[in-house]
Parts: structure tokens; C-alpha cells; sequence
């Protein structure tokens, strides 16, 4: 984990700038394609749905990070572009997939909400994922890998049953997972005071699972406090519930957001990729942010020209 002292060193500044650099590139990249999504969706290149979680970069880009890729699982839900694209950084397969095109991840027939890339795994069931992460932590477990499973939560499945077993389950077997619960304040168009009594942030604690709180608008900080806990997790082989509190900016799905231009506007203010771009030297952030948009573009041209899956690769999966 990277900690800066009072007085970094010069080899620790020379750290924290180059991390802040891979930090932007992850969090532009996903804030571009998922504008670029819902732009193709409104016109007519995209069937289902979209879900994107612009607002919410710093989250999974600070989490993804933390985590050792190449034994550690992730389990995520409807809203895991995000996610997908730090865990591996496959635009091009993740826009073909999303098109619904033979150049997809899954071969076009996943979608938004079911993707799988090696050990990352996304299902649109709300809370169906939550065992599944469970299990695969107790599989780890006996195995001995070391491996850690992470699943990430949205404040709307705080409300399935099946979560609270899963929580019994992972404190009672002592099973290394991490429930990452991101906390938008709204389930669709229902706002959380809504839906939910309480704090959500002590939900786990019931189960005696250490917990803790903090707010995504700083990366840095989502990062710092993702290491602590997940060498939390695999040190102790102990479950971990952490509350990250953060300001989803667009709609829920397409275009569907009945909240007040006042209050999106407000929720901006806090946005974690204005933040961290203010870091960067306007040259070195202009470089970086030509080369995605480049790159994205030529993404969507090349599934715009790719085939939809047929039947012999409808055969295979």
C-alpha cells in the first residue's frame, strides 16, 4: 500500500504522481465509454439497457487496484462497467459486448449485465451474486490459495434476505470475502430514506463483521482504504463490510432520472474525475484524455462493422 508521510521523499512523490496518472487514465476511460453507451443506445445501436456508474469511477477504480488480479475473484452486479474496465482495461471487447457483437468479451450474448473475464464475474440478479461470492471465498479457502473474493453491492440490494444469510454465512465460517457495498442514496428512482430503515452502514456489524465508512470522492483515499482492508481480509481470513458513499450522475438505466436538475448539478460539484484531473498538468491531462477518445472511437467503429453472433458460436457457449 502506498502511504505518504508528512514529508513524502521525492521517491514517494515520484509514486504518488505516477499512481494519480493510472488513476485518471482508468477513471476517463470509463467516464468516456459509458457516455459513449448511452449516446449508441440513444441511437438505436444498443437493445436491453444500459446501467452506467458515472460518478462512481473513483469507487471501482480504487478497489479494483487494491486487489491482487491474479488470483482474487470479483463478483459485481448490473452497474460493472466500471469495474470491468479496471480489472482489465478491454474497452474494445466491452463495447462489442455491450453492441451485442461477435467481438464481445462474452461473444455479444452477455450484454451489459452478464460479463465474464476470468476472474471477474457480473450478474444482473439483485443480490443472486451475493452467494455466489460466498461460495467461491470458501472454495479459495479450502484451497489455499490465499485468494480473497470481493463482491460489490448497490444500497437497492440492502434489501434481499439473501444478503444477511450470505453476511451469517462468511462471519460464522470465517470465509475471506469483502462486501463492498456502494451507497448512491437512490434505487432507481426511489430515494433511500424510501426504502431503507436505519443505517446501512452497520448492517454487518449484527453478524460481527468489522465494517467501515467512507466517502468516493477522492481515489486516493478509496485506494488507500481498499489495501488496509483487503490485506484485512486475506491476513485474517475474516469477512469485511465496507460502506462507500457516492453520488451516482447519471440516469439509473438510459435515461430514466426523475431527480431535479438542481440536485444532479449539486451531486457534480463532488465529482471524484473533476477532482483528480485538477492534479495533472493541463498538457499531460490533454495527452491522456486524446489517446482514450482516439482509442474509444475506434472501439465503436470496429463493432459497429463486427457481426452479431450466429449460430455455430450460439452452439459453442
Amino acid at each position: 500500500m502506498l502511504t505518504l508521510v508528512n514529508s513524502p521523499s521525492p521517491d514517494q512523490q515520484n509514486m504518488a504522481r505516477d499512481l494519480t496518472e493510472v488513476f485518471y487514465r482508468q477513471m476517463y476511460t470509463i467516464r468516456k465509454v459509458e457516455q459513449n453507451l448511452l449516446d449508441l443506445f440513444a441511437q438505436g445501436y444498443i437493445t436491453g439497457t444500459v446501467h452506467t456508474s458515472m460518478g462512481q469511477e473513483a469507487c471501482d477504480v480504487g478497489v479494483v487496484n487494491s486487489l491482487d488480479r491474479s488470483k482474487d475473484i470479483i463478483f459485481s452486479n448490473h452497474r460493472a462497467h466500471g469495474q470491468f474496465l479496471a480489472y482489465c482495461d478491454d474497452v474494445e471487447g466491452l463495447i462489442g459486448e455491450i453492441m451485442g457483437k461477435e467481438t464481445g468479451v462474452c461473444l455479444g450474448i452477455g450484454g451489459s449485465q452478464h460479463i465474464h473475464r476470468e476472474n471477474m464475474y457480473t450478474n444482473g440478479v439483485q443480490g443472486g451474486i451475493v452467494p455466489n461470492a460466498v461460495g467461491a471465498a470458501l472454495a479459495e479457502k479450502i484451497k489455499g490459495t490465499g485468494a480473497i473474493t470481493v463482491v460489490f453491492l448497490g444500497d437497492g440490494t440492502m434489501g434481499e434476505g439473501v444478503v444477511y444469510e450470505s453476511f451469517n454465512i462468511a462471519s460464522l465460517w470465517s470465509l475471506p470475502v469483502l462486501f463492498l457495498l456502494i451507497d448512491n442514496g437512490i434505487a432507481q428512482s426511489t430515494p433511500k430514506h424510501l426504502e431503507h430503515a436505519g443505517e446501512l452502514e452497520t448492517r454487518a456489524m449484527t453478524f460481527a463483521i468489522d465494517s467501515a465508512s467512507i466517502e468516493a470522492d477522492d481515489v486516493n483515499k478509496v485506494y488507500s482504504t481498499a489495501c488496509e482492508v483487503v490485506n484485512k481480509v486475506r491476513e485474517h481470513s475474516r469477512p469485511f463490510f465496507l460502506h462507500v458513499k457516492a453520488a451516482r450522475l447519471g440516469p439509473h438505466s438510459k435515461g430514466d432520472d426523475t431527480r431535479s436538475k438542481e440536485e444532479i448539478e449539486s451531486l457534480k460539484q463532488k465529482d471524484p474525475l473533476l477532482k483528480i484531473s485538477e492534479s495533472l498538468p493541463v498538457g499531460l491531462r490533454m495527452e491522456i484524455e486524446q489517446k482514450i477518445d482516439v482509442r474509444i472511437q475506434t472501439a465503436v467503429e470496429k463493432a459497429m462493422l463486427a457481426s452479431h453472433p450466429g449460430l455455430e458460436q450460439l452452439r459453442r457457449v
